[in-house]
């Protein structure tokens, strides 16, 4: 995989779990503390620190320590980032200009 795609593959990775989906959706109404996210899903600690590390390095999810517990929040930069990022690869293109440079033919 070519450098350039490593961090938006890491949004698509952030994306593709169910667990991940769930907490993205407890987060859009604002920030949430590990341990309400905890409360919603029925998951272990591990596993919640798992999902968070992933969606933490997909820059989607932003994190703060409060004592003992870290709280998360959305990153609306990112956010906004990853529906540009969707919208260009799913935009149409040109296929009389990919059928012009093709040299398959």
């Amino acid at each position: 995989m070519e450098n350039k795609y490593r961090g938006d593959a890491k949004v698509f990775k952030a994306f593709c779990d169910e667990n991940r989906l769930s907490i993205l959706g407890q987060l859009r109404d604002g920030e949430k503390c590990a341990c309400v996210l905890l409360e919603k899903l029925n998951i272990a600690q591990s596993t919640l620190s798992h999902h968070m590390k992933i969606l933490c390095e997909s820059g989607v999810v932003t994190s703060r320590q409060e004592g003992k517990w870290i709280h998360y929040a959305l990153s609306i930069e990112r956010c906004d980032y990853v529906k540009k990022l969707i919208a260009g690869i799913t935009a149409p293109i040109n296929l009389d200009a990919i059928e012009k440079d093709c040299s398959c033919k």
